[in-house]
């Protein structure tokens, strides 16, 4: 029994500006035709452009579009949708030269301010069908009939489908060293009590106050927020969460590449 091949993916921060001939240039070394092509590098973030059976073609590709002055890499899929190790903050407290954020368990990470490389800000949206059954009355007419009208009725289940929506805005400090671990701040999910007397009613306002305060305590951080536009409103949420998680981890990819 053979081993099945592992997908590996080709990459690419879309360049700019996209001209005709770049994007032949591109087509051709990823075998695409020029047309779909173009409607993968219409993007504001990193995409994946190609896909391969081994790593060699994949990183033969990647290296044909760096030729090119493409930012350009060969990725695992094991490697782009493996699970993160997520800190997720509920409070924190700001020291000189670091910032203290504590979980919902007590537990306490200590980041000094040099130390985040990168912070990036997201917004995960979907729509969620639901199946639900409900169970209903309905007349049995033929057991009317035979009482000579009286109405009896017997129970019937239907199913119903209904749609909610989620929406989940999110930040995360990312160190140098890898996408895998960072903090994450949630906007729903947060004590803001330690905004004292500038704490607004509003979870937005307050949100946005504390991230405005993270930035300035990590002023050599990137900050990013590509991610807070509308994305995945019209995929299921699993797909979603799973579309934003590669995002994340792509703009990592992209900003530690283009600092080094």
């Amino acid at each position: 029994m053979t081993a099945e091949k592992e997908v590996v993916h080709v990459v690419v921060v879309p360049p700019v500006p996209l001209d005709e001939e770049l994007v032949g240039k591109i087509a051709h070394i990823i075998g695409k035709n020029p047309y779909e092509t173009r409607l993968r590098l219409t993007s504001k973030i990193p995409k994946i452009i190609a896909n391969y059976d081994t790593v060699q073609l994949a990183e033969r590709s990647a290296n044909g579009l760096r030729e090119l002055g493409v930012l350009a890499t060969a990725v695992y899929n094991a490697e782009l949708h493996k699970p993160p190790q997520i800190f997720k903050a509920r409070h924190l407290k700001f020291e000189e030269q670091a910032v203290m954020f504590y979980n919902r368990a007590g537990e306490v990470k200590t980041v000094r301010t040099e130390e985040v490389f990168l912070i990036l800000s997201a917004r995960f949206q979907a729509y969620t069908e639901v199946e639900t059954t409900q169970t209903k009355r309905k007349i049995n007419v033929t057991a009317t009939l035979l009482t000579g009208g009286i109405p009896i009725t017997k129970k019937v289940e239907e199913k119903v489908k209904s749609q909610t929506f989620e929406s989940e805005s999110f930040s995360r400090l990312y160190k140098w060293t890898t996408p895998d671990a960072a903090i994450q701040l949630s906007q729903s999910n947060f004590d803001y009590s330690f905004l004292g007397s500038e704490m607004a009613s509003s979870a937005i306002a307050n949100y946005g106050l504390t991230i405005n305060k993270i930035r300035a305590a990590f002023p050599q951080a990137i900050f990013d927020d590509r991610l807070t536009a509308p994305f995945g409103s019209n995929m299921p949420a699993t797909v979603a969460r799973d579309a934003v998680e590669v995002n994340c981890r792509l703009i990592y990819w992209q900003h530690r590449t283009q600092k080094s």
